[in-house]
């Protein structure tokens, strides 16, 4: 008997199962789509950045060349922990490295110059690199101010400025830089004998400078309670010129309060050239800075230009103060230090002190008196090249600049001489680290032979035009201060620590004990 089978049954599926629901759609097949996209995506982003790095490594190398510096740059920062806190130890090393070598940070590419060549090179090579300073300089002095001026422009500019520092004119100044110095220092003694013990000196010789500053510049044409308040609000901007700093003067920024404390002098200054101006006009004598810059603008022999706003002279003064006040705070300080550690030259001092005031600690200084005090001025030049209130200044290179045979530093890279080096080559200055006066009275000595290598006010266009102006008031506050008070270094671990990028002296670096001597 046959069956009839229909063996296609077997194959058939479930009613319960043959069709799906209307609701289902295909998830696995969308979610795949989406991980293709997103990896996609990754991977698109993570070329995008390894293309970035490389790029950025490859520019690092290219413009690094064969300089010594590291072989790759930490992507994006650089040295930029190293900036942050920079160590003595660590540019040294970096010096040492080469007569030239590269950094990064933040993609600013670096040459640093070791060298007394290289360094003057740059100093003297004004269409190739020009000072920048700080990123938040031009905030703080405004971008209008003289001292960022180039070319020909600069040095039209410069040369009017330079009645300002004649030997007239520092004669004039010198007496009211000796009463400040004595006024402040009489202050210390009194502040030790109420308090005794060690003194930390760095903001009493800071207002003591600025002190002097203000009344050199501007004399009794700004009144006493805005000297004062100038004073207080200044260090606000000497705080603000980190090489490092957060870029905008938003609120509570360092660059917001200096930008405010700017203001602040400006608008006092500004009064002190208009009463300056009417004082001159009346036939007054000269008795200040802005007296004897107005007299000179009326002389009819002289050929510059005439005509300067009230404002313009004000911001004049005001590059004159931040170019004096920390530098000069640090030059003086360390002097004081350098003096306290080496009794027998302070004895040499004192002893020159005698012969020169002829035993009279009370007669005013004059130019003359300042002339004949020769050792006291090789102290000075010797303590600025041992402990040097500035190492080195960055500048930008504005064009391709060939600064050797083998290498061109690229256009709007950072190039930065260094003055320290040059101060302490062995070849020049025998026990560089040796603080020896006697060194500059030979006038045959290696060091008064080689001037290229006193780099303490730098060289070139942009070399410090008040020099004369800063060396003498050192000098007359520390020959006031050696007839007037004994004075002992207590030594602490920050004594001998040199700042490598501000001059600012560290706070509790150098602590005096102070006391009076009967003949001053």
């Amino acid at each position: 008997m046959a069956f009839n089978i229909d063996r296609s049954a077997s194959a058939t599926v479930p009613s319960s199962t043959a069709n799906p629901p209307l609701y289902s759609f295909p998830v696995a097949s969308v979610l795949t789509v989406l991980q293709r996209r997103e990896l996609t995506w990754l991977c698109t982003t993570a070329a995008i950045i390894a293309s970035l790095l490389v790029l950025e490594q490859a520019v690092y190398r290219y413009k690094k060349r064969h300089l010594p510096g590291d072989n790759w740059t930490i992507p994006l920062i650089g040295k930029f922990a190293d900036s942050v806190s920079p160590s003595m130890e660590g540019y040294k090393k970096q010096w040492d490295s080469g007569a030239l070598s590269a950094i990064s940070v933040f993609n600013i590419f670096i040459v640093m110059a070791s060298s007394n060549e290289y360094s003057r090179k740059i100093l003297n090579s004004p269409t190739f690199a020009e000072p920048c300073l700080v990123h938040s300089a031009k905030q703080i002095l405004r971008p209008d101010n003289w001292v960022f001026l180039t070319g020909k422009t600069h040095v039209d500019y410069r040369r009017g400025l330079n009645a300002l520092f004649t030997r007239k004119a520092l004669g004039i100044y010198v007496g009211i830089q000796e009463a400040i110095a004595r006024k402040h220092l009489s202050q210390w003694l009194a502040h030790t004998k109420e308090n005794p013990g060690p003194m930390a000196i760095m903001m009493p010789a800071r207002y003591c400078n600025m002190d002097t500053s203000l009344r050199v510049f501007c004399g009794n044409h700004i009144p006493e309670h805005a000297a004062k308040e100038i004073n207080d609000k200044y260090w606000a901007i000497t705080q603000s010129l980190e090489l490092v700093n957060f870029p905008l003067a938003l609120p509570g920024t360092k660059v917001y309060k200096a930008v405010q404390a700017r203001k602040v002098a400006l608008r006092w200054l500004e009064l002190a050239a208009h009463n300056s101006k009417i004082a001159m006009a009346n036939g007054a004598e000269p008795e200040c800075m802005l007296d004897q810059w107005v007299q000179s603008l009326g002389d009819p022999a002289y050929k510059g230009r005439k005509e300067f706003s009230d404002l313009e002279m004000a911001m004049v003064l005001f590059s004159f103060l931040f170019a004096s006040q920390d530098a000069m705070s640090s030059g003086l300080i360390y002097g004081f230090q350098h003096l306290a550690d080496h009794p027998d030259i302070l004895a040499k001092v004192r002893e020159e002190q005698e012969r020169v005031r002829k035993g009279d600690y009370r007669k005013p200084l004059t130019i003359e008196m300042m002339d004949e005090m020769v050792y006291l001025q090789a102290v000075v030049k010797e303590s600025l090249r041992v402990t040097p209130p500035v190492t080195m200044v960055p500048y930008k290179a504005t064009r391709a600049f060939p600064i050797s045979d083998e290498y061109t530093v690229p256009a709007n890279s950072m190039v930065i001489p260094s003055f320290y080096n040059s101060l302490h080559d062995p070849e020049v200055y025998p026990n560089p680290d040796e603080f020896k006066p006697e060194r500059w009275l030979d006038a045959n000595g290696s060091a008064s032979t080689n001037p290229k290598n006193y780099l303490v006010y730098g060289s070139g266009p942009h070399r410090c035009i008040g020099l004369e102006y800063a060396n003498m008031n050192i000098a007359l506050t520390l020959a006031t201060a050696a007839v007037m008070m004994n004075f002992e270094h207590e030594v602490t671990p920050l004594s001998d620590k040199i700042d490598i990028i501000a001059t600012l002296f560290p706070k509790d670096g150098c602590r005096l004990k102070l006391c009076p001597r009967n003949n001053a």
